[in-house]
């Protein structure tokens, strides 16, 4: 349920950011070669590791990923002493203590992501009034999903001479209407991979969608793992049946 309700404010969200989306008018995204499409797919631990360094450099600022915890970090291969040290960087609301007083204290891997605003009002008192979605469920939001959100990332353009971009909004030939109030958020060598990879924009912008597809769905790779386990057995109890039933019926002519 709290599933459903965190996918409706996404999408709430993005209808509040985006004036021009009723429109229509989108570029298709092309298909990109992911390592998690495909019944044996799997998420690339050091594209997923890579594009949290992206959204926490990058992203967090604006865009929260509520339904996250810190410890989740040790699935997509953070050792221990890294997330608590991930999770201890950020200063999280507590308490009340014994005075009855609310207190700031390092996070802890339990606690959930820190949202880079208080509330609603004020994530839009500092963008200008569009509201930046939670992304945490924003692969699966969008239509197109990983595909989409990657062709978003890397399509700012400049804007055509004869197109009318309204003041304040930037130009990007993939959104419905192709005007997005969020600047470019990521930049060439906006970070600096610890592994040594180029940050270029395609590389950032695959890595992070990478991460956000991971979000939106940490149990992918467990699935898609009992999934193949069902088809062998249904396939071995197939072939036994189709045995006993050659044996009981080896004498009827």
């Amino acid at each position: 349920m709290r599933a459903l309700i965190a996918a409706g404010a996404v999408i709430a969200g993005i209808a509040l950011s985006a004036p021009a989306l009723a429109s229509g008018d989108s570029a298709h995204a092309p298909a990109s070669n992911w390592s998690f499409n495909g019944l044996f797919g799997t998420f690339d631990r050091g594209a997923l590791q890579r594009g949290f360094q992206v959204y926490s450099e990058m992203c967090s600022a604006c865009h929260s990923l509520r339904l996250m915890s810190y410890r989740n970090l040790s699935d997509i291969g953070f050792k221990d002493d890294q997330v608590k040290k991930i999770a201890a960087a950020v200063e999280v609301t507590d308490g009340p203590n014994d005075e009855g007083e609310m207190f700031q204290r390092p996070g802890r891997p339990s606690d959930r992501f820190k949202s880079p605003f208080a509330n609603a009002n004020a994530a839009r008192a500092a963008n200008n009034g569009a509201f930046p979605p939670d992304l945490t469920l924003m692969v699966k939001a969008r239509v197109g999903g990983a595909d989409y959100l990657h062709a978003l990332l890397t399509g700012y353009r400049e804007a055509p001479k004869s197109f009318n971009l309204s003041e304040g909004m930037n130009y990007n030939a993939m959104f419905p209407g192709h005007q997005i109030a969020m600047p470019p958020p990521i930049s060439a060598d906006g970070v600096e991979y610890a592994d040594g990879t180029k940050a270029t924009v395609d590389q950032m912008a695959r890595d992070v969608t990478t991460f956000l597809a991971w979000a939106a769905e940490p149990e992918m790779e467990e699935r898609k793992r009992l999934g193949v386990k069902v088809m062998l057995f249904l396939l071995v109890l197939t072939g036994m049946l189709y045995a006993l039933k050659r044996k009981v019926w080896a004498d009827i002519h």
